[in-house]
C-alpha cells in the first residue's frame, strides 16, 4: 500500500491507497517540533483504527510546503514504514510542464493539484485550493503549468481581522441567513463569506479569459465545500484532488510498486 503525505502550514491530510484506491484517509495539525517517533506512532495509530497495519505500507510519498519538517518525515518514513519516500520536488517525473519563471518556486501542492486536475477533468483546467493561503492555478490546453495567484487564505485573514480590530471577536465561517448582517457576528460573517465568494468568482473569470477556451474550475481544501455552494464559477468540488495527484506521480516514478 502507498501512504500519502500532504503537508501544508496548517495540516497534513494523509491517505492510504491500495492500487488505485483511497482506502483511508484522515487529517493532523503540522507541527514543526514533532519528532519521526511522534508523527510515526500517530500514523500508526491512526491506520490501525481503519485495519490498516504498519507492514501493509510499502511506499510513502510526501509533498510538503513546510521545509523544515522534511527531514523529520524523512526519517518518519524510513523508520516506520521502510521506504525511502519520493518528496515533490524538482527531479521528480509530474509528465507536466511548468512554464513558471522559476519552476522551483512552485509549491509542492500546487503541482499535485495541478497533475490530478489534468488527469481527472483535462485541460484547460483551473484549481482553487483553499489552505492557509487561497491559491489559484492555471494549466493551458496543452497541460502545461502557467502559473496563478496567491491570496490570504480564509482562516489567516479572519485571524487578521481579530488581531487588528479590538471589538471584533472570532466567528465561525459560515453562511448567513442574510447578506446584510443585523449585528457584528452577522456583519462578519457576510463580508468574508461573500467576499470570499466574490474573490474566487472575479479571479477564476479573469483567469478563464486570459488562459482562453472553456477551462473548468476545480475546488479544493477544508472550505471549498461552503465557498462552491454560491460561486458562479467553481464547477467541482475535490476535497482529496492532492492525494489523487500523489498517487498519480507515485506511479510515474516508481511504475512497478504496489
Amino acid at each position: 500500500m502507498l501512504l500519502a503525505l500532504d503537508v501544508g502550514n496548517t495540516n497534513i491530510v494523509i491517505g492510504v491507497f491500495d492500487g488505485g484506491d483511497l482506502k483511508t484517509h484522515f487529517r493532523v495539525s503540522t507541527a514543526q517540533n514533532r519528532t519521526a517517533d511522534e508523527y510515526g506512532h500517530s500514523i500508526i495509530s491512526l491506520l490501525g483504527y481503519s485495519g490498516i497495519k504498519q507492514n501493509d505500507v510499502t511506499d510513502v510519498i510526501i509533498s510538503t510546503v513546510v521545509p523544515p519538517i522534511t527531514d523529520t518525515l524523512r526519517e518518519m518514513a524510513h523508520r516506520y514504514f521502510n521506504s525511502d519516500a519520493i518528496f515533490v520536488g524538482p527531479g521528480i517525473k509530474i509528465g507536466m510542464n511548468i512554464k513558471y519563471e522559476n519552476p522551483k518556486e512552485v509549491g509542492a501542492d500546487r503541482i499535485v493539484n495541478a497533475v490530478a486536475a489534468i488527469a481527472l477533468y483535462g485541460a484547460p483546467v483551473i484549481v482553487v485550493d483553499f489552505g492557509t493561503a487561497t491559491t489559484f492555478c492555471a494549466i493551458n490546453d496543452k497541460s502545461e503549468y502557467l502559473g496563478g495567484c496567491i491570496a490570504p487564505g480564509i482562516g489567516i485573514s479572519i485571524e487578521a481581522l481579530f488581531r487588528a480590530a479590538a471589538r471584533l471577536s472570532r466567528v465561525e465561517v459560515r453562511k448567513p441567513d442574510n447578506l446584510i448582517g443585523r449585528n457584528t457576528v452577522e456583519s462578519m460573517q457576510s463580508g468574508i463569506y461573500y467576499g470570499f465568494v466574490g474573490q474566487v468568482d472575479e479571479i477564476s473569470r479573469r483567469i478563464k479569459k486570459e488562459l482562453g477556451g472553456n477551462p473548468k474550475v476545480i475546488a479544493t481544501g477544508g472550505l471549498a465545500s461552503l465557498i462552491a455552494a454560491d460561486s458562479a464559477t467553481i464547477d467541482e468540488v475535490q476535497p482529496l484532488l492532492t492525494l489523487e495527484g500523489l498517487r498519480l506521480i507515485h506511479k510515474r516514478n516508481r511504475p512497478t510498486a504496489v
